[in-house]
């Protein structure tokens, strides 16, 4: 059986995962929580192109206990604003399993989230890209091989993100850097997002990059996530966990 699914965001990014969820017949788009619902669009399926009604909007103030119970889903993936983490707690006790890419949670958020994986699976990653996170992956490995090179860090963003990226701070933090010295932000234009680790040696310079093209990946890599995090206990797990234990699994199939 498919596996059930709700989405909590429908902005920017969250309608294009939704689309890609819809377009992968292992999933079912169950419903969709947003700040505002319009009683006009009652379904996100008419939204995203398709005749049928499924997938109703909701609003997080009808997330309640008799709603989780009369709409039962497997996983909840997250691409909302960020003040979601209160509900989580209510989801886990209905041991509904969550994916959270929210981009910057602060300390106390990312606090309930960790408390709420103590009853469910939770995995967050602030980039959730497949590709970003093997980026991660190999940065981390090569300055283990490389330890004194000059490391720098390059994220590039569409002209109104205001923030420095998440994933770059945690990149810096996985190679131990300063993100003030050495991260660095570029605004222009419609990047949807870039990321780029330097490593500068005496005679030769190496560079990791990883772009996004399209928000879909951010779709595909939040399936990624859910059909992984599926056959997991309760905890709290990163992306990089999933990709390890996949890439573990696949070595020794070579």
């Amino acid at each position: 059986m498919p596996l059930k699914v709700g989405l909590f965001g429908f902005g920017r990014t969250g309608s294009v995962v939704a689309k890609e969820i819809t377009n992968d017949p292992s999933l079912s788009l169950r419903w969709v929580c947003r700040r505002n619902t319009d009683p006009s669009i009652p379904f996100a399926s008419r939204v995203l192109g398709y005749t049928e009604d499924f997938a109703p909007f909701i609003s997080f103030d009808e997330m309640d206990d008799s709603f989780l119970r009369a709409n039962p889903v497997d996983l909840v993936i997250d691409f909302s604003s960020g003040n979601t983490t209160s509900i989580y707690e209510k989801i886990a006790a209905f041991n509904i399993k969550v994916v959270s890419a929210i981009s910057n949670y602060s300390s106390e958020e990312i606090e309930k989230v960790k408390s709420a994986s103590q009853g469910t699976a939770i995995l967050y990653s602030p980039n959730i890209t497949l590709g970003i996170n093997w980026l991660i992956m190999a940065s981390k490995i090569l300055k283990q091989m490389i330890p004194h090179a000059d490391i720098e860090v390059i994220e590039e963003h569409f002209r109104q993100k205001k923030d420095i990226s998440g994933t770059a701070l945690k990149l810096a933090r996985h190679l131990d850097l300063d993100p003030q010295e050495h991260v660095n932000s570029i605004r222009v234009g419609g990047i949807v997002g870039k990321h780029e680790v330097i490593f500068g040696l005496p005679y030769q310079t190496i560079r990791l990059v990883h772009e996004s093209i399209n928000r879909a990946a951010f779709g595909t890599g939040a399936i990624f996530a859910a059909k992984w995090l599926q056959s997991q206990p309760q905890g709290f797990y990163s992306m990089e966990q999933a990709l390890q234990q996949s890439f573990k699994s696949r070595l020794q199939e070579i």
